[in-house]
C-alpha cells in the first residue's frame, strides 16, 4: 500500500483590530509632544478543517505474497467471498470439482482471520459460496509465508481477513442480499460488537439459501469389456441443488491486567444440501448394439463443524511477551444417496445381468467424523533496536473415522458391492517447532531468517479387521528467508524463499468408493505421497505498480480426479494420483491507473511456463505449456452518491494431470447508491453478464488413458445458463467513538484443510 500526500498549504489570514481612542492629552512639563493611548481588541480567526484522505490500492505486493484490498472494490458488497476470490490475481476456482488453485498449483490452505478453516476443501468452497463479501476487508495470497505459519499448503495460503469493528461502545452491521439466477438466492447477516477499555465482546450470524443449477454433456469413446468392447458414450447430466447454511461466530477478549489478556471464540457451521441429478446416457457398443440408461441420483449432504479456541497472552517486559492457545475441532458429515435407473438394450429389454452392477435400484452411504486438538505456545522478544526473536512450539492430534458403501437391490435383497465397501480409522500426530530472527540491517533494509521443523506420524487401519493400510513417519525442515530493500519513497525490492508441504487429505488416502454411473466410481488412493514445494520470489514495487517473478519446484504434486483401471477391468476409477514433479516460472504484474477524479482502472497478469511429468498412465509423460490469468476493473464515481464498477477475468488453457481444461472467463458489473443520513447503501450486482463461465475439459489428449478413453466434458455452471442478479442492502449502526485495540486471533491451525469429502 503506497499513500501519496503531495502537499498541504495553509494560508493564515492576518487579523485586523479596531482601535478606540480614549483618554485625554496629558500635560508634560518638558513641553514635549504627547500621544493618546491606543487599545487593541483581541480577535480570533478560525481556519477551515484540513482533511488528509488516503485510499488503499486494490492490489499490493509484499515479500510473502499479494494482498487484495477487497474493501476498495465496489463489487465486494453483494458478492460472495468465493466470487471475490475468483477475481483475485492467480486464483482459479474449479467448479466441477469444488477446488481452488493458486498460480496454477493445487495444495492450497485456506484461512479465516489467520485461522485455518478446518473443513474438507469442497466444504470450504461451499462455505465461501454462502459467505457475504460485504464483511471482508482483504484477502492475502501468501505464496512464501514465514516459518511462524504452519508448513501445510504447498502452493501457499489464502488468508481471508474480515473487517473488525473497533469502535468503543455497542456497534453492529446488517446486510441483506436477495437475488436470482436459475434459482433464488438469499443471504442475511448481522454482526454485533461491544468494546470497552477492558473487554471486547463480539458475535455474528449468517444465513444463506442458494438454489442452483448446472448441466454437463459428455461425448466419450472408450473400450469397456464389461459393456461388450469399443463404444461411444453420450451423457446428458442435469444437477439441481438447494443449499441452506448457518454460520455462527462468537467470542470475547478480556484485559485482566495491563499485561495479561485472555480470550476465546466459538465457531459453528452447519449445511444441509439436497441434490437431484438426472442422468441420461446412450452406450453405442460397436458395431450395432445400443444401450440406454436413465438414472436419477437423489442425495442429502449434511455436515456440522464446531471449532473452539481459547488463548492467553502475557506481557513479560516492555519488549517481551508469551502466548498460549488451545483449539478443538469436531466435524461430522453424513451423505446418503439413492439411485434409481433404467438400463435397456435397443430392443427395450433390460440390459446386463441381474447383478449388483446393473441393478435398477442402488443406495449409497458415506459418514465421516473428525476430531482435532491443537496446543500452541509462542514467545517474542525484541533483543535490541535492530533484532527481534520469535519462537514457538505446536502439537496437533487428529482422529478421523469414515465409512461408506454402495448397496444394490438384487432379487429383493440389498447386497453390498464388495468393491465399494470402505471403513477406515486414522490417527495422526504432528509436532512442530520454529524460530525466526528479524533484523533491521539498515534504515531501508530488513531481513527475516526462519526455520520450522515438523514431525508427523500417520497411521490408518481398518477398524473391523485391524489391518494397517498406512503407517508413515516423516520429519522435515522448512526454511524461510525474506529480504526487503526500500530504494526510495516509491521503489522497493523484495526477495524471499520458502519450502512447504501438502500432505494427502484423509479421504484422499481412504479406499472409499462412491457411485458415479454404471461404469465408473470415485475412489481414494492409500498410496499417495505428500507434496514438497520450494519457491523463490523476486519482487519490485514502484508506487502502486508491482512486478514479481516466482520460481518453484513441486515434488509429487497431487492431481485429483484422474482416470485409472484395476486388474478386474470392470470399472473406471476416478481417484487422486501423484505426479512425479512440476516446475513453474511465473510472472506477476499489476498496474493501477487514475485517469481523473472520477475514473480509475486496475489490471493484473499472472502467468508463465509450467512443466510436469507423470507416470501413473500406461506410458510416462512429460509436458511443457504456457498458462496465464488476467483480471481488470474500472470504477466510476458518479454524481448523486452513485458509483459503477465493471470488472472481468480470464483463465487460459491449463492442465490438471492428464486433464486438459480450456480457457474461460467472466464479465461482471455493479452499481451502488449511498443513501443519505447514514441509512446505509444499496447495491445491484450482475455476475457473468455474457454467460461465459463454461468449463470444457478433455481426456486422452496427452496420452492413452484407462480403457483408451478419449472424451470431451462440457459443464455449464448456473451463471453460464442464466446470469446472476443480486440486490444488497447494508447498514452500520451503533455508537461511534475512539478505536479500541484490534481483537487478537487465536492459534492458527494447520490440519483441518486436509479433511476432504469426495
Amino acid at each position: 500500500m503506497n499513500t501519496r500526500i503531495f502537499y498541504l498549504l495553509l494560508i493564515v489570514l492576518s487579523h485586523s483590530a479596531a482601535a478606540q481612542v480614549a483618554g485625554r492629552r496629558v500635560p508634560d512639563s518638558s513641553k514635549k509632544q504627547g500621544y493618546d493611548t491606543a487599545v487593541l481588541k483581541e480577535g480570533t480567526t478560525q481556519l477551515g478543517v484540513v482533511t488528509v484522505k488516503a485510499v488503499k490500492p486494490l492490489v499490493r505486493q509484499q515479500a510473502n505474497g499479494v494482498v487484495v484490498n477487497v474493501a476498495a472494490s465496489l463489487l465486494s458488497k453483494g458478492s460472495t467471498v468465493l466470487a471475490i476470490l475468483e477475481r483475485s490475481p492467480g486464483v482459479v476456482i474449479d467448479y466441477r470439482n469444488n477446488s481452488i488453485t493458486l498460480n496454477g498449483k493445487s495444495g492450497i490452505a485456506v484461512m479465516l482471520n489467520g485461522k485455518l478453516i478446518r473443513l474438507p476443501l469442497e466444504q470450504v468452497v461451499t462455505l465461501l459460496t454462502g459467505m457475504s463479501g460485504t464483511n471482508v476487508e482483504k484477502i492475502e495470497l501468501l505464496t512464501t509465508p514465514g516459518a511462524n505459519y504452519d508448513a501445510e499448503g504447498s502452493a501457499g495460503i489464502i488468508n481471508i481477513v474480515l473487517k473488525q469493528n473497533r469502535q468503543r461502545g455497542t456497534n453492529g452491521t446488517l446486510s441483506l442480499t436477495g437475488g436470482y439466477g436459475k434459482g433464488e438466492k438469499a443471504t442475511g447477516s448481522i454482526h454485533l460488537a461491544r468494546n470497552t477499555t477492558g473487554s471486547q465482546l463480539y458475535g455474528a450470524y449468517t444465513y444463506s439459501r442458494n438454489r442452483t443449477y448446472s448441466d454437463m454433456f459428455i461425448d466419450s469413446d472408450q473400450n469397456m469389456p464389461v459393456f461388450g468392447g469399443v463404444m461411444n458414450v453420450l451423457v446428458w447430466d442435469t444437477t439441481r441443488v438447494l443449499q441452506n447454511s448457518h454460520d455462527i461466530n462468537v467470542g470475547a477478549d478480556f484485559n485482566i491486567t495491563p499485561k495479561l489478556t485472555v480470550g476465546g471464540n466459538l465457531t459453528f457451521n452447519s449445511s444441509n444440501t439436497a441434490s437431484n441429478v438426472i442422468n441420461r446416457s446412450t452406450y453405442n457398443v460397436l458395431p450395432d448394439s445400443l444401450l440406454l440408461f436413465d438414472g436419477v441420483v437423489r442425495g442429502k449432504n449434511r455436515w456440522n463443524n464446531l471449532a473452539s479456541a481459547i488463548y492467553l497472552e502475557k506481557k513479560l517486559k516492555e519488549n517481551e511477551k508469551i502466548s498460549a492457545d488451545i483449539e478443538y475441532l469436531l466435524f461430522k458429515n453424513s451423505n446418503p444417496s439413492i439411485v434409481q435407473s433404467i438400463f435397456l438394450n435397443k430392443h427395450g429389454a433390460p440390459a446386463g445381468a441381474n447383478d449388483s452392477l446393473f441393478s435398477p435400484q442402488q443406495q449409497g452411504y458415506a459418514n465421516t467424523s473428525i476430531q482435532v486438538g491443537v496446543v500452541k505456545i509462542d514467545y517474542t522478544r525484541q533483543l535490541n533496536s535492530h533484532i527481534k526473536l520469535e519462537t514457538g512450539v505446536k502439537g496437533t492430534y487428529t482422529y478421523s473415522r469414515s465409512s461408506s458403501r454402495i448397496e444394490s437391490l438384487v432379487n429383493g435383497e440389498w447386497i453390498s458391492r464388495k468393491e465399494t465397501v470402505q471403513d477406515v480409522a486414522m490417527k495422526e500426530a504432528i509436532g512442530a517447532v520454529y524460530g525466526i530472527i528479524t533484523t533491521q540491517l539498515t534504515p531501508s533494509a530488513s531481513m527475516v531468517l526462519g526455520v520450522r521443523y515438523e514431525y508427523a506420524n500417520s497411521r490408518m487401519r481398518n477398524p473391523e479387521t485391524g489391518a494397517v493400510t498406512v503407517n508413515r513417519t516423516q520429519g522435515v525442515f522448512f526454511p524461510n528467508i525474506a529480504f526487503t530493500k526500500k530504494l526510495d519513497e516509491q521503489q522497493e525490492l523484495q526477495l524471499s524463499y520458502t519450502k512447504r508441504i501438502s500432505r494427502p487429505a484423509y479421504n484422499d488416502l481412504a479406499s472409499y468408493v462412491t457411485y458415479s454411473d454404471p461404469s465408473a466410481v470415485y475412489s481414494g488412493n492409500p498410496l499417495l505421497r505428500p507434496t514438497i514445494n520450494s519457491t523463490v520470489k523476486l519482487g519490485y514495487n514502484y508506487g502502486g505498480y508491482s512486478l514479481a517473478v516466482l520460481l518453484s519446484r513441486e515434488n509429487h504434486p497431487i492431481a485429483r480426479y484422474q482416470l485409472t483401471q484395476r486388474a478386474a477391468a470392470n470399472l473406471l476409477y476416478v481417484s487422486p494420483q501423484n505426479l512425479v514433479y512440476q516446475n513453474s516460472i511465473t510472472l506477476q504484474a499489476y498496474a493501477p491507473w487514475k485517469l481523473n477524479d472520477w475514473w480509475s482502472m486496475n489490471a493484473g497478469f499472472t502467468g508463465g511456463l509450467k512443466q510436469f511429468k507423470l507416470d501413473y498412465t500406461k506410458a510416462t509423460l512429460s509436458k511443457t505449456y504456457f498458462a496465464y490469468s488476467l483480471n481488470a476493473s474500472e470504477l466510476f464515481e458518479l454524481p448523486a452518491n452513485f458509483a459503477f464498477e465493471l470488472s472481468g477475468w480470464y483463465n487460459s488453457m491449463s492442465y490438471n494431470g492428464t486433464i486438459k481444461v480450456a480457457g474461460f472467463g467472466a464479465l461482471n458489473a455493479g452499481i451502488k447508491k449511498t443513501l443519505m443520513k447514514d441509512w446505509g447503501s444499496l447495491q445491484l450486482s450482475w455476475t457473468d453478464i455474457l454467460r461465459t463461465v463454461q468449463i470444457n475439459t478433455y481426456y486422452g489428449t496427452l496420452t492413452e488413458e484407462a480403457f483408451s478413453i478419449r472424451n470431451h466434458v462440457s459443464i455449464h455452471t448456473e451463471s453460464g445458463a442464466s446470469s446472476l442478479l443480486k440486490l444488497t442492502y447494508s447498514r452500520s449502526f451503533g455508537a461511534a467513538g475512539i478505536k479500541s485495540q484490534p481483537k487478537r486471533n487465536a492459534a492458527a491451525g494447520d490440519e483441518g484443510n486436509r479433511v476432504r469429502r469426495d
